[in-house]
């Protein structure tokens, strides 16, 4: 049985808000309700860090911006578990985060070790 748990996304529990996102711990990904749109990870490092390997939203979901949910959900749950990124997805990296500079803090170094 997949465990899931729901993560927040844009506030706002109404139909018009942001969509819900889950966390399919169990598949390693970040799902829609419907599962049919995701964000496929990988964990590394002994688990400390997670590689977004795989981004996909259906034709009929496109263009209504869940790649870029999906990714939020991601980014908080890596910052909330102190987790560093790789974003090998190249939606994540060459779209999302250039559009959304904040989250460069949370991405994975070889050559930075934090002892915060």
């Amino acid at each position: 049985m997949a465990t899931t748990s729901s993560v927040g996304v844009g506030g706002g529990g109404d139909s018009g808000g942001a969509p819900k996102i889950a966390w399919n711990e169990a598949q390693r990904r970040f799902e829609t309700e419907d599962k049919k749109a995701y964000l496929q990870y990988a964990l590394r490092d002994d688990g400390k860090v997670m590689d977004l390997v795989h981004t996909y939203v259906p034709p009929s979901k496109r263009g209504l911006g869940l790649a870029s949910h999906l990714c939020v959900a991601a980014f908080d749950h890596a910052k909330s578990h102190s987790l560093s990124v790789i974003p090998t997805c190249s939606y994540i990296s060459d779209t999302f985060l250039p559009k959304n500079p904040s989250w460069n803090s949370l991405l994975y170094s070889e050559d930075i070790k934090s002892n915060i």
